[in-house]
């Protein structure tokens, strides 16, 4: 999800780098696009930081002086490429701006260009926001079905009492997840989550290992994020980067991930296995490299079954959904494992089907519940990653557990 954060001139708009953090640990990339008069308040080296993304800070490059064909037109790039336009502080000028329609910066342009949702936070003194003319302006913006976040009432940077503070940061981000459609309904739980495969060592330079990308359960990372959850990722070896706001444990082997699994597991409320874990490692690892011109015969040993010690040590009110890589009957297969380790939901994809699974950015399964099945057909892994968590709330508000009864 890519969120622009336009950040206008006022006093709060030092609450702005507060904004950037909450939007990041909910899983949004954040681009700041900055008016002149925001720069006089906070410098754009602050939001370039915390983002690590170039700021936009003037229509045709700094000052004029780098204007080209690429910054001529960067607005439009930048207006299709976001999911929401958020304001904050949103000052009276800039609110009679959007609302008149005039485009005579980046960030006013930048509001003609997009067909995104927009969402404004105001913020000035009370006798600006309660003028017959900003009220004007912020009904006919409302009237475009643009979201505004209505300022706190205290005390205000000019001496004086009354309405037009600006609104506390998290309830700005609160409402612009809510604009989107992304609901808070995991706020206040602890979601564990598993990806990546697992390297089981056979000397000093080999290993045994599997196709898994880490993908799927990076993305349920970020869309529980985002959904409000606290998320706990431990993750094999990948090439992925975590969202910023996940608490990231990084492992090697399916022993190391078990010990981090168990260690975490009693403070999560939902527990997502996604991560491909050997099923079995050589029972002895040679020390020194094993040289290629002897005969290689190894000896496996299983490795720990983690989810199945999971459904056995089910915490009270916990919800564990496992997944499975299968290459035949997606539901039989599913089934099985769902009696065997006592868990909730079996999440089941087809690892055969081509430019689906493992290393693809999109996927198709089944998700086996206790008494009925959703089907999950081909989508990407973001979007599967909303439809298993949708599940997962749905199974947390009923309450079922018929895996604990087996």
């Amino acid at each position: 999800m890519r969120i622009v954060l336009g950040v206008s001139g006022g006093i709060a708009a030092y609450k702005a780098a507060e904004i950037v953090r909450l939007l990041q640990e909910r899983g949004a990339g954040v681009r700041v696009v900055m008016t002149a008069a925001a720069q006089e308040f906070i410098r754009p080296l602050t939001f370039a930081a915390l983002t690590g993304e170039k700021v936009i800070t003037s229509m045709f490059g700094e000052a004029g002086r780098e204007a080209n064909v690429e910054s001529s037109v960067e607005h439009i790039g930048v207006a299709q490429s976001m999911d929401a336009l958020l304001v904050a502080p949103a000052t009276a000028d800039v609110l009679a701006k959007f609302a008149h329609g005039i485009a005579n910066d980046f960030l006013t342009t930048l509001y003609l260009a997009t067909s995104a949702p927009v969402i404004v936070a105001p913020a000035m003194n009370v006798n600006m926001w309660e003028h017959v003319a900003t009220q004007q302006n912020l009904a006919t913006l409302r009237e475009r079905g643009i979201t505004v976040v209505e300022p706190g009432v205290g005390y205000l940077a000019c001496g004086m009492v009354g309405a037009g503070r600006l609104a506390e940061p998290e309830d700005i981000v609160a409402a612009t997840f809510a604009r989107l459609g992304v609901s808070q309904d995991l706020a206040g739980t602890t979601v564990l989550v598993t990806a990546g495969p697992t390297f089981e060592p056979v000397d000093p330079v080999r290993y045994i290992g599997n196709h898994s990308s880490g993908k799927m359960g990076y993305a349920l990372a970020q869309v529980a994020l985002r959904r409000g959850a606290r998320v706990i990722l431990v993750s094999g070896p990948t090439a992925l980067q975590p969202a910023s706001g996940v608490k990231f444990i990084s492992v090697t082997t399916a022993a190391e991930m078990r010990e981090q699994v168990m260690l975490n597991a009693p403070d999560a409320q939902l527990v997502i296995m996604t991560a491909a874990v050997a099923d079995y490692r050589p029972r002895a690892v040679s020390g020194e490299k094993i040289r290629r011109e002897h005969a290689l015969t190894l000896d496996f040993e299983p490795t720990p079954d983690i989810l199945a010690e999971l459904g056995a040590r089910r915490l009270p009110g916990q919800t564990l959904i496992g997944f499975a890589a299968e290459t035949g009957s997606l539901v039989e297969g599913a089934r099985k494992k769902l009696a065997a380790k006592k868990v909730d939901a079996i999440v089941a994809n087809d690892v055969s089907l081509p430019g689906l699974g493992f290393g693809s950015d999109r996927n198709a399964g089944v998700i086996v519940m206790h008494g009925r099945t959703i089907e999950l057909p081909e989508m990407s892994k973001q979007e599967m990653a909303v439809r298993i968590l949708a599940a997962a709330v749905e199974l947390r508000s009923t309450g079922v557990r018929e895996a604990t009864k087996a």
